[in-house]
């Protein structure tokens, strides 16, 4: 049973990865849904959420129905990390995340995310200061290294736990890798073997089907696995791996049915959470993930993101529907 402070997870927790302006609201109620255990919310800047930065503070916004849910933070600055875990704690979420591993050049540059795997003593620092600003658990999001010279996530471990950790995550990928190559969980395998450890290890990387999560969960020995692309447009992916783990036998794949209804969904609290002018133009780039393997779905695609009317897309939705029912759905 993965446990994360008093946060009962199961015996092996699907987590959904906070994903920059991916894991929204809307996003979320649809992956929880269909079976994630524990999500996370978008990272949010420490420096943003302390100057008050409107769309720092809007990520803040969580849901009963989301519980277990944890808001993921990054920075650079222990003072900056202790104040936005204090202000975190007044939204009382179930838990706080530290990202020492994005590796997108914005974040790096400031000296926050995966560029932390560089100094290890300031991540510890760092991850010292955030427990000790709050009563919630912290948990924190890595990588194996900066790069192939420094792949440190076994001596990482057992320091950020020595200071407080309740979780580690790890992707296994250096920053220099970016998402590249194939994530190697060798290394993830023996954190979660030594001895010295006893939180959670959680492992992410290239998990995109239930085979391979149960051939890792198998193979690696982790407390659970983490999804991040593989659930955009796809939040099928968590009950298809709960009903492998549990029967050994794969899910049909969703019906033309299931795809209109999370689209749908995901367009309405889009709308709900943005504003209908901006949730509908940002609902567009997420249609040609959830009709990804249609056959001839050009045409529809084409019309959803030029549409800027909930009763057209509807409509729209519809004229797919009628044209799918009952067709072979795959090229």
């Amino acid at each position: 049973m993965a446990k994360i402070g008093n946060i009962e997870l199961g015996n092996f927790p699907l987590l959904l990865a906070p994903m920059e302006d991916v894991s929204d609201p809307p996003f979320r109620a649809v992956c929880k849904e269909h079976g994630a255990d524990l999500m996370y919310t978008e990272f949010i800047s420490s420096e943003g959420l302390i100057r008050d930065a409107i769309k720092s503070r809007q990520k803040l916004d969580i849901f009963d129905y989301e519980r277990p849910i944890g808001i993921q933070i990054f920075g650079g600055d222990e003072d900056a990390l202790a104040m936005s875990a204090r202000i975190i704690e007044a939204t009382n979420p179930d838990l706080l995340d530290i990202n020492f591993g994005c590796p997108v050049k914005k974040v790096v540059c400031k000296g926050a995310g995966a560029a932390v795997l560089k100094d290890i003593d300031l991540m510890i620092r760092l991850t010292k200061a955030v427990v000790n600003a709050t009563s919630l658990p912290v948990t924190v999001k890595t990588r194996l290294g900066w790069d192939d010279k420094t792949k440190n996530i076994e001596e990482v471990a057992e320091r950020l736990q020595d200071v407080g950790i309740q979780a580690l995550t790890v992707h296994g990928r250096t920053r220099t890798q970016l998402y590249k190559g194939e994530a190697d969980w060798t290394l993830i395998a023996r954190v979660k073997e030594n001895p010295r450890i006893n939180i959670p290890i959680f492992g992410n990387g290239d998990i995109d089907s239930p085979q391979k999560a149960v051939e890792y969960k198998n193979r690696y020995g982790v407390d659970g696995v983490m999804i991040g692309r593989a659930a955009i447009g796809y939040p099928w992916i968590f009950r298809e791996i709960k009903h492998y783990i549990s029967t050994g036998a794969l899910l049909d794949p969703p019906t033309i049915d299931e795809r209109v209804e999370a689209s749908l969904k995901h367009l309405s609290g889009s709308i709900q959470w943005k504003g209908p002018k901006l949730g509908i133009l940002e609902m567009r780039r997420h249609y040609a993930n959830y009709l990804r393997g249609l056959s001839h779905v050009k045409e529809f695609r084409t019309r959803l993101v030029n549409s800027d009317s909930i009763t057209e897309i509807e409509d729209i939705f519809d004229d797919l529907r009628r044209y799918y029912s009952g067709s072979q759905l795959v090229a």
